[in-house]
């Protein structure tokens, strides 16, 4: 589905209504090419009763759904001069909920129950243009085509089913010169209660497994739910979930449980006997590891009744923040990460120099190079160790459900599992330290509001008219290019500025020198220390073909490698080649296939061993993009050799 934020950095054009979107232009055209002109008057008929009753009992479920949420949503925005509005499928308005004076306002351009708003009939307009876009849609004022309508502002949502198909529209209309941005959201979120609550109660006699990457997120909005037969077909799966899974509905059908979480359903439901009140860890096929609860009905498993039927009790949730503890665990204090990298030492050096000084610190490097831990720790040290703190990872939330996770919501704004509202992770940080993880994630429109809070140190919850002061230190961390990004317009440069007080990179793991006291560290940090009594170690030979490896995953690539082994060691506790994955040696062998060819190539035409010596080098420093130190450990030689025998060529040494 396609966002209006999609468009935040493409061409805008001039019109009467002020700067359009590609969307609104789009839309303007094909109301033209429905024969519609500005001037003209709205299609004010509506269906007569009974045809209307018809419609109402085609979308019975969907309004049975969206109703209480609808009238939740009310109660958040009463007296704003706003209407809540369901539509099905097609634009034809089925319940409308708002302020009595404002729905008089609304009935007279026929925002009430019978209306038709699709663009066929109203010209561009919010719902009918989210219909036709099918994604969340704000047209403003002028923007609307037909001029009548220029006195309303419309936020619209288009509300799925849970095999993916578009069965309705949720409104939010009012006066234009009274909107609120935060009405979008509230919309937005609103959806995804409904549809979550759709979801549930369709597949209510499956096998479902509601996860998350923390386990804090674990009962809101925030949790991917996918639902499967008895036998691990997959039936369907929510938008977090295939936000999550990284695929649409479409290519998530091709798929099975055990395809998408690495289990097979009598795995499953063993495991889930076995921990009955704890949290699951499942394995995406993406590679990340997820917390999940399951739920399963025995009327699903045709397995001669031996399943069991899961307490109905609701579900925990975690705390969502992370508390300090003295001296914090093992990798949460600058020394402890100080291994002897030259590097990481220079990166910590700065660091404490600027702690407590109320500077932000932007920490870039690879995916997996341990920026959070490097933040953590940062936290520990500084006197606002006290506090909390607080990481969000800007690229596991959905888009549709950041602003209200940063920002919070009011008591009352929602049905289920929050109905005393939620605190943001602003304001839960207070005190203490935020961490935004892929800050180049967030979503462009959402940066505006982050940058007001940055300056101005005050936070408005969702649906809130009052600003609560907030003290918090940030800590940013990306592995995007930000400065290209703001020259595509994707990253604002003011909150670039705001965010870069003090810029630090993580090498990669392929460039670190301290490789062995990372390993045991993180053997120590796994509890992987020992096994049957025995202290693990690696064998001289698996060292080297670590050295040797390019560690595209960095930590996360290693920590998993280094879990496997352990479970496969014998009683000596030794780390050999024999327990290391396939796929180690196939990456391993990818990585250097490039240079071994070219070598092999040069010695079979009786080339000089001088020859193939400089090709071997100048292909390593190739190979890792010039950098003489990484190339150094993939040959096992000193970089002043490479200094000697490279020919004279662009190299770093970091």
């Amino acid at each position: 589905m396609r966002d209006d934020a999609d468009h935040a950095a493409m061409p805008l054009v001039q019109h009467d209504a002020g700067w359009l979107t590609p969307s609104i232009q789009d839309s303007h055209q094909r109301s033209e090419t429905f024969g519609l002109s500005t001037s003209m008057r709205p299609d004010y008929d509506v269906l007569p009763a009974a045809e209307l009753v018809l419609r109402l009992e085609q979308s019975r479920i969907l309004c049975a759904h969206a109703t209480p949420v609808m009238e939740s949503l009310h109660e958040q925005i009463v007296n704003t001069q706003n209407v809540i509005v369901l539509t099905d499928a097609e634009g034809l308005i089925l319940h409308s909920i708002g302020d009595d004076d404002f729905l008089r306002r609304a009935e007279k351009v026929a925002l009430r129950p019978g209306a038709n708003w699709a663009e066929q009939r109203q010209g561009t307009n919010a719902i009918g243009t989210a219909i036709a876009d099918r994604c969340p849609t704000v047209v403003h004022g002028a923007q609307h085509y037909l001029a009548a309508n220029r006195f309303l502002t419309c936020s619209s949502v288009p509300i799925l089913d849970p095999y993916g198909e578009l069965i309705g529209v949720l409104d939010v209309s009012g006066d234009h010169r009274s909107y609120h941005q935060h009405t979008m959201a509230l919309a937005r979120m609103s959806v995804q209660m409904i549809e979550n609550h759709l979801f549930t109660n369709t597949f209510r006699e499956t096998l479902q497994i509601a996860f998350h990457g923390r386990a804090e997120f674990l009962g809101t909005l925030m949790e991917g739910i996918a639902a499967f037969t008895c036998d691990g077909r997959f039936l369907s799966a929510n938008r977090s979930a295939q936000f999550q899974l990284g695929m649409p509905l479409t290519a998530l059908r091709a798929h099975t449980l055990s395809s998408l979480f690495g289990v097979s359903s009598a795995q499953l439901i063993d495991r889930l006997r076995a921990n009955r009140d704890q949290h699951l860890s499942l394995n995406l096929n993406t590679g990340a590891v997820v917390c999940a609860n399951v739920e399963f009905r025995r009327a699903t498993l045709a397995d001669g009744g031996s399943s069991t039927k899961p307490s109905s009790e609701p579900r925990p949730q975690a705390p969502s923040v992370l508390k300090p503890s003295g001296a914090g665990g093992p990798l949460s204090r600058l020394s402890y990460l100080d291994t002897g990298d030259p590097q990481v030492a220079n990166v910590i050096a700065k660091v404490r120099k600027v702690i407590g000084r109320d500077i932000p610190i932007l920490i870039t490097g690879e995916t997996g190079t341990g920026k959070e831990l490097l933040a953590q720790a940062i936290h520990n040290d500084s006197p606002r160790r006290t506090g909390s703190f607080v990481a969000v990872n800007c690229a596991s939330i959905p888009e549709t459900l950041i602003e209200s996770e940063l920002f919070g919501y009011e008591e009352g704004a929602f049905t289920g599992g929050r109905r005393k509202g939620a605190v943001g992770k602003l304001l839960q940080a207070d005190g203490g330290t935020l961490f935004l993880d892929e800050i180049g994630d967030m979503p462009y429109p959402l940066q505006v509001r982050l940058l007001r809070v940055l300056q101005e140190r005050l936070v408005n919850p969702l649906g809130s008219t009052k600003s609560i002061p907030v003290d918090i230190a940030v800590v940013c961390a990306t592995h995007r290019d930000l400065r290209g990004m703001i020259a595509q317009n994707r990253f604002r440069e003011d909150l670039y500025y705001r965010l870069n007080g003090l810029v630090v990179k993580l090498p990669p793991l392929r460039e670190r020198t301290d490789f062995a006291s990372v390993i045991q560290k993180m053997l120590q940090c796994e509890s992987l220390g020992h096994v049957n009594g025995e202290r693990l170690s690696v064998a001289s030979d698996v060292m080297m073909l670590f050295k040797r490896c390019a560690w595209p995953g960095n930590f996360r690539q290693l920590g998993n490698l280094l879990r496997t082994a352990a479970a496969m060691v014998d009683a000596d506790g030794q780390i050999r080649r024999e327990h290391l994955p396939d796929d180690f040696f196939d990456n391993l062998g990818n990585a250097g296939s490039a240079s071994s060819r070219t070598i092999e190539a040069v010695g079979s035409h009786g080339a000089r061993l001088e020859d193939v010596t400089v090709l071997a080098i100048t292909s390593a420093v190739a190979e890792h993009g010039g950098n003489v130190s990484a190339a150094a450990r993939a040959l096992g030689i000193s970089r002043n050799t490479i200094y000697r025998k490279m020919p004279l060529a662009p190299c770093t040494d970091d």
